[in-house]
């Protein structure tokens, strides 16, 4: 099944080109069938994964440049698996944004598709080469899809992010081609290059201390982390709706992904070492896109600064290399994943039927946007951390992790929280009460299943696992301490026993540290 989720969506776009450009409903049906198949195999994938089981399952591979060490190898462990449940949800409700495009609805589709295969791809692939190939082609959609259907100043927005997020994926590129030469394998392969580093305890600290930075600040570009953000709120303002949904839902997490993945996996004290001065670039980015947000009046430049303030969070998490504050990171990933998308979703929806984004010129809706309303009013109250919601869960993981290692910029983020209520308590007051504009009297609700089925699968997932979050951490928390199985890992860990258990507060992770040393080895692989 799962090299069914990458490839479905691919074939699909190609297969949708066959279709003829008018007949829109054939391809919107198709479009759907094409985004809600690897949906339903990814839930299958959850139901069928099993939490106990040490590593990757579902491992399938194929040989394709075996001379350089290139295998199209597939698998999932805890973390890759929440992140494609993430984005099989975004996408199935993306898809039905999708079919607002009143213009050239066959090309949008295609690129909508074409999107969501390589999303699939990163998010499943174990083998350096295809991560980033999969990684680069998600470039390939989002600039013709801000060209051709954004909004005003769309190729300046293109061009900003298409060059950012290049210019990011190169200095990464150099990481990992320094990485693939110090470990001297010849394989890109990450479950090979972890076996052979593991038997030799490691790349050597300098060599981490290196090549560390380049992965954070390259992949740290796509995750908006400041000062490297200011293409993302400009992005948002000129996107689409589906592209701003997937892209502030899934392609901002890829970023986070790939750095826990390559940097925390590989590199432990290089990312240890960077951890001061990545939680300060996190902490300022916290603060200063949350005042930003504050001063906007558009609603898409107001929600794409709160994007950018909330991926400091991830980055504090990160940086911080704890079991506690990584499963927090990840599941922040989702959460937040989800609450964007929905959030773009509500002010796609106002802005496709009045052409307004500015929060003044709003007012009054709760009472003729009734469902709506009620959508944005949950979606906002998620986002500022109302418990109930999953933010509110995988926020507080992230400062409880943090705390013994950045007491300071935790203290920061939670100022952060209260930053980020006041802007999205005022976007509540002015959009959905107050005095109602007599120039939105005709203003429809959603209706029917289509328009209101976005909003319903998203709140729905995040008052699920904000209720249950255990459903997620489950996956999660056995594969962030299968991360942190390096030598240096463990060396770091067993640093002094309060900072041990502070770092691994799980009951596994503390069962493991009290075991012999041969069993902790083997617990924490």
């Amino acid at each position: 099944m799962i090299v069914l989720l990458p490839w479905i969506p691919l074939a699909g776009a190609l297969l949708l080109l066959l279709i003829p450009a008018n007949h829109e409903r054939a391809l919107k049906n198709f479009a759907l069938a094409a985004t809600a198949v690897p949906c339903a195999l990814t839930l299958a994938l959850c139901a069928l994964f099993k939490p106990s089981l040490a590593g990757f399952q579902f491992v399938v591979t194929h040989a394709w440049l075996p001379s350089l060490g290139i295998h199209y190898r597939l698998g999932l462990d805890g973390i890759n698996l929440t992140l494609c449940l993430l984005h099989a949800l975004v996408s199935l409700a993306s898809v039905f944004t999708a079919c607002w495009a009143k213009e050239r609805l066959k090309e949008y589709l295609f690129y909508f598709l074409l999107l969501t295969g390589a999303l699939y791809g990163v998010f499943t692939s174990l083998d350096l080469f295809f991560l980033y190939l999969f990684c680069e082609m998600t470039l390939i959609p989002v600039f013709p899809m801000i060209g051709v259907w954004g909004s005003k100043n769309k190729e300046y927005g293109a061009m900003k992010m298409a060059l950012f997020i290049t210019a990011g994926a190169m200095l990464a590129l150099f990481g990992i081609l320094f990485f693939y030469r110090e470990a001297g394998l010849n394989s890109f392969d990450l479950i090979t290059l972890a076996e052979g580093l593991h038997a030799r305890g490691g790349l050597a600290p300098e060599t981490q201390r290196l090549i560390a930075p380049l992965i954070i600040l390259g992949f740290g570009v796509m995750a908006a982390l400041w000062p490297l953000h200011s293409w993302a709120p400009i992005g948002c303002s000129v996107s689409p709706t589906t592209l701003n949904m997937m892209h502030a839902g899934v392609m901002e997490k890829v970023g986070p992904y790939l750095i826990l993945r390559v940097a925390v996996a590989f590199m432990p004290e290089g990312v240890t070492a960077a951890g001061p001065w990545l939680s300060v670039l996190a902490g300022i980015g916290i603060l200063y896109a949350g005042f930003a947000a504050i001063r906007q009046k558009d609603l898409l430049f107001m929600t794409g600064f709160a994007s950018v303030s909330h991926a400091g969070y991830l980055m504090l998490g990160l940086a911080a290399m704890t079991t506690l504050s990584l499963s927090g990171a990840v599941l922040l990933m989702f959460a937040h994943g989800l609450m964007a998308a929905c959030a773009f979703a509500g002010i796609g929806f106002l802005y496709e039927r009045t052409h307004i984004r500015t929060l003044n010129d709003f007012g009054g809706l709760a009472k003729q946007l009734p469902f709506l309303s009620i959508c944005l009013i949950m979606t906002f109250m998620a986002a500022i951390g109302l418990p109930g919601f999953a933010n509110f869960v995988s926020e507080l993981l992230v400062f409880i992790g943090s705390w013994n290692r950045f007491p300071a910029v935790v203290v920061m983020a939670v100022i952060g929280v209260l930053v980020s209520s006041i802007y999205f308590l005022r976007a509540i007051k002015e959009v959905c009460f107050g005095q109602p504009n007599p120039r939105w009297a005709a203003l429809k609700d959603a209706a029917g299943f289509v328009e209101r089925f976005p909003f319903i699968l998203l709140l729905a997932a995040l008052l699920v696992f904000g209720i249950w979050p255990n459903g997620l951490l489950r996956l999660i928390e056995p594969a962030v301490g299968g991360l942190l199985s390096f030598p240096e890992a463990r060396t770091a860990l067993s640093a002094a026993p309060f900072e041990r258990k502070a770092a691994l507060p799980f009951p596994e992770a503390r069962t493991a540290l009290s075991a012999a040393p041969f069993e902790r080895k083997a617990a924490l692989r």
